[in-house]
């Protein structure tokens, strides 16, 4: 197995928006905002390459909305979704799965480009995988979460007849299951509290556990419990969810791979008096 970064470029998000609670005196110091409070965020995706699969695990913003709605986020840097491919010598057609964490636009919005007048699937000869609860909250969306899930981000996958979804069973106290070797060497871990039914991919990889951490931990700034994003739809649990897995990181020494951590790629966390807490960042090409 060979991972691989993908980067897709920057864009801005409001710094209180993504920090909720936690005054601006705070998280300015560790990420300072421009004039109009916008802090700068990556997208990064990764591509999994097991034997004959190529595992593209989120795809960015894309590049089919028009100027105004990328001039909200002020998209920058020269990394493409395309260009990344073909720089680790692969392209869109030889992806044999796209892994979708959850289906909000900066995470799944190259899924689809545009053909003509309509849409239509990036990756023609993969995959594509949802699970059913998250599919359904998207599909249906609430007013808070609305302008997150673009229809044509999302429903083009489905007609077009190349979507699957992972199993997972939530029936009793059984909050946040995991599905196991959903890929060779590659489990699920379905959490809650930023949107509903959110995949985290925990990859075994080197005698290690890497972890795509999506939007449970955008970033190093959000491993403490309060410092959670304004956008989470269910803060409290998000908290209960990042306490349960910052634990077992620190324990089994994860990796944790950021998807929107402008500086750093990876880190380790360590227990300290104050609760778990960063060890160490590093690129992973360190790995």
């Amino acid at each position: 197995m060979t991972l691989h970064p993908i980067d897709t470029g920057f864009f801005k998000l409001d710094g209180g928006a993504m920090f909720g609670v936690v005054p601006k005196t705070l998280w300015s110091k560790s990420h300072p905002p421009d004039a109009n409070n916008l802090c700068t965020w990556a997208m990064r995706c990764l591509l999994v390459e097991h034997g004959d699969r190529l595992i593209l695990i989120d795809n960015g913003i894309g590049d089919k909305q028009d100027a105004k709605f990328f001039g909200h986020y002020d998209l920058h840097g020269d990394a493409t979704l395309v260009g990344s491919l073909n720089k680790h010598g692969f392209s869109p057609d030889e992806i044999t799965d796209v892994f979708l964490t959850h289906l909000h636009f900066d995470h799944c919005g190259g899924s689809i480009r545009r053909k003509g007048e309509g849409f239509e699937p990036a990756f023609r000869n993969a995959t594509y995988w949802s699970n059913k609860f998250h599919w359904e909250w998207a599909t249906k969306p609430n007013p808070r979460e609305k302008a997150s899930f673009l229809s044509e981000n999302i429903l083009p996958i489905e007609a077009s007849g190349q979507l699957r979804h992972i199993e997972f069973d939530r029936a009793g106290q059984q909050q946040n299951p995991v599905a196991r070797n959903v890929f060779p060497d590659l489990d699920v871990l379905l959490v809650n509290g930023h949107t509903d039914a959110m995949m985290i991919p925990h990859i075994r990889y080197k005698g290690r556990t890497v972890v795509f951490m999506a939007d449970l931990l955008p970033s190093i700034h959000h491993l403490p419990l309060p410092w959670v994003m304004g956008y989470d739809t269910r803060p409290l649990l998000t908290m209960t969810e990042k306490k349960s897995f910052l634990d077992r990181a620190a324990d089994e020494d994860y990796v944790l791979f950021f998807e929107h951590d402008a500086h750093n790629e990876c880190c380790t966390v360590q227990r300290t008096e104050k609760g778990v807490r960063l060890k160490e960042t590093f690129p992973f090409s360190a790995l």
